[in-house]
């Protein structure tokens, strides 16, 4: 995927205007929150250069009774690779503490070193910056009008996290749920995650935003997203129950062994249907292997 320095505003398609939805496509919504005691940026995108144009949008509502926060829903690039914008300006930017650590790892490091080599005009400068005001559960913003209740929804990285607001009954889901599904990167993630949607849909939030999916899916997207893996535990339970194992060689193709195609795990409309090709293949096997492995008790 070759990225851009592009941000721009999404049209509100109805939900509360406290709440401004920024994109740099195609890859990524972040969110403005606009309360009486805070401008709050959710997610800095992917470096310094969109980071300032967040800043830039979110700048008219600051004023001297109103200071701006800076949030990481996890520390995944497109999430928190502009937070180096923010720390200049020494802007409190808050995330859970298991994010810390993910800054120095090596495996975002590498990525980072190949992203730069391919694309140096978008991530030349970047230094991983972490979040400098930590949580480790739960975290609730006061914003006056409005009350911002961090959680930890944890399962798509270890560090993720979720915002509620329950006076307009929105919930900003981030990477928790999205189309056509949310990635799950371990075995152990995988029941975790599920875990996570289960409470995000037990908010029943009127407005739900996401940073992988149009923003017209609404509450619904959390419904798919559950029935998606419902029907992964099923298709795997029968497919262990046949003999498959549960460790499948690596060339062996597992959408066929469990009998599960992409087509059937998703909701039977267009839109699931001409996602990127990514999902339709490889991501939907590595679920799969998941939670093959899952039910037979691998964790990895």
């Amino acid at each position: 995927m070759s990225h851009s320095n592009s941000v721009e505003f999404v049209p509100n398609g109805g939900w509360d205007e406290r709440i401004l939805v920024c994109r740099n496509a195609p890859l990524v919504d972040t969110f403005i929150v606009v309360t009486q005691r805070y401008v709050v940026i959710v997610d800095t995108m992917i470096n310094e250069v969109t980071a300032e144009k967040l800043w830039e949008r979110a700048r008219p509502y600051l004023t001297p009774s109103r200071s701006l926060l800076v949030i990481n829903t996890h520390a995944d690039y497109d999430h928190s690779w502009g937070n180096q914008f923010f720390a200049a300006m020494n802007a409190p930017i808050i995330g859970r503490r298991a994010s810390v650590p993910i800054f120095s790892e090596p495996d975002p490091l590498s990525f980072l070193q190949r992203v730069q080599a391919e694309e140096p005009d978008i991530f030349g400068k970047v230094i991983p910056t972490p979040p400098t005001i930590l949580f480790d559960d739960k975290l609730t913003i006061d914003g006056g009008d409005l009350t911002l209740h961090l959680f930890a929804t944890p399962g798509h990285t270890v560090d993720h996290a979720s915002l509620y607001i329950p006076e307009i009954n929105t919930l900003l889901a981030a990477d928790a749920a999205e189309a056509p599904y949310p990635m799950a990167r371990t075995t152990d993630g995988l029941p975790a995650m599920r875990q996570s949607l289960a409470q995000l849909a037990a908010l029943n939030a009127a407005t739900v935003l996401y940073c992988h999916a149009p923003t017209t899916l609404g509450a619904q997207l959390l419904q798919d997203n559950i029935a998606y893996f419902d029907k992964l535990d099923v298709a795997c339970r029968a497919a262990l129950a046949r003999g498959v194992p549960a460790n499948p060689p690596e060339d062996a193709d597992v959408i066929e062994l469990v009998g599960l195609p992409y087509a059937q795990a998703v909701p039977p409309i267009d839109m699931w249907q001409n996602i990127h090709e990514y999902y339709r293949t490889h991501g939907h096997t590595a679920q799969l292997r998941m939670m093959l492995a899952s039910l037979a008790g691998i964790g990895a």
